[in-house]
């Protein structure tokens, strides 16, 4: 999740590949035979995908196995933890705020949050809400990753996850540089929390997941550490090669920034219906849709607020965002005409298929 830099993934491990539905046009697919390559090329233990076409039918797709020690086969459309595209949820929780007048964008931190964030070259009365969103506010990360993979299991309390940023000192001044970090969407949740008075989840599971109806998408709650529909098991590869089960974990370390569970099928849905404007009033869509450069992510990608925007190869670009943590990473695409992509393998893959993944979905999105 911290490294949540790629829109796109997919890859597995050996084994066939079986379109999810029986929709899938019977001439070998495009996407089938994509994901296989990987499958063959790239070694991860399995794949799972939702592609939405230029004919409006979506399609769901698995590779590889969801359990390596049984072989088991990966459930369709199975739930993932999808690390940070939780992010453009807990930003359409804000926005909604600041459409009902309870929150501003450019207010300070310490309107809502008086004298919590204060560190070394860190002032809370000099760090917008727009900068929390954007990955403009110079905040450092609090992210200990190596701390997290040795004890997936630990519970943190946001305070204490807070502390740990604080303790380090500013990157750059507030507004002056882009660059990624999950502090901004710790201090993000725990505004909405301070001004609803009601706890994140609830939030978000009251105004996103039972608003557009996405049946298999929970927040999890605090030492809720189990995946609560079939689901592919996750891992990371150790140094001699072997896989760790990180399919377990507490994910409080994520919270706000990345904790989400969801289906492929839910997140494209998720981003549907925030681009068809169903989530939030024009005004708020709009700003949130306003970019600036994250050339980090890769050439020409832009971030909003809580959301990425991807030029494709075929022109124009696609919207999302990606996520990834311990076992999961998932990544994709929606494009302004409908067309969408969302794809989860299960491990943190290397750089190559990474790329490699960005390639397909493009590619997916292009044809």
């Amino acid at each position: 999740m911290a490294a949540a830099t790629s829109m796109v993934a997919a890859a597995v491990v050996a084994g066939a590949l079986s379109p999810a539905t029986a929709s899938a046009a019977p001439r070998p697919d495009s996407v089938q035979q994509s994901l296989d390559a990987l499958v063959k090329k790239n070694g991860v233990p399995a794949a799972l995908a939702t592609v939405k076409g230029r004919d409006g039918r979506t399609r769901t797709y698995t590779a590889g196995v969801g359990n390596a020690a049984t072989k088991a086969k990966v459930p369709m459309d199975g739930q993932v933890r999808i690390g940070s595209n939780t992010k453009a949820f807990t930003a359409v929780v804000v926005l909604q705020l600041v459409a009902e007048g309870k929150v501003g964008l450019d207010s300070s931190v310490d309107t809502y949050l008086p004298g919590l964030v204060r560190g070394e070259g860190i002032d809370g009365r000099n760090i917008t809400v727009r900068q929390l969103l954007q990955h403009t506010s110079g905040l450092p990360e609090y992210v200990d990753r190596e701390g997290i993979l040795k004890d997936p299991k630990r519970y943190y309390e946001p305070r204490e996850l807070l502390d740990g940023a604080l303790a380090q000192k500013a990157h750059f001044a507030p507004g002056t540089d882009w660059e990624y970090n999950n502090t901004g969407y710790l201090l993000a949740g725990l505004i909405v929390q301070k001004v609803t008075g009601r706890p994140l989840g609830e939030e978000i599971t009251k105004r996103v997941v039972d608003r557009i109806g996405l049946r298999h998408t929970y927040f999890p709650a605090p030492g809720d550490m189990t995946i609560h529909e079939a689901h592919p098991k996750g891992y990371q590869r150790n140094a001699d090669g072997t896989l760790r089960d990180y399919t377990e974990l507490d994910p409080s370390w994520g919270w706000a920034a990345g904790a989400a569970v969801s289906t492929n099928t839910d997140v494209t849905r998720f981003y549907g219906a925030l681009l068809g404007g169903r989530l939030l009033p024009a005004a708020q869509l709009a700003q949130m849709r306003t970019t600036v450069p994250a050339e980090a992510i890769g050439t020409g990608v832009r971030y909003g607020l809580g959301l990425v925007s991807r030029p494709l190869s075929c022109g124009g670009v696609a919207w999302g965002h990606g996520g990834t943590i311990p076992g999961y990473e998932s990544a994709g695409g929606t494009t302004e005409d409908g067309r969408a992509v969302n794809l989860t393998v299960t491990t943190i893959p290397d750089a190559d298929t990474t790329k490699r993944v960005d390639q397909v979905v493009d590619e997916l999105l292009c044809r």
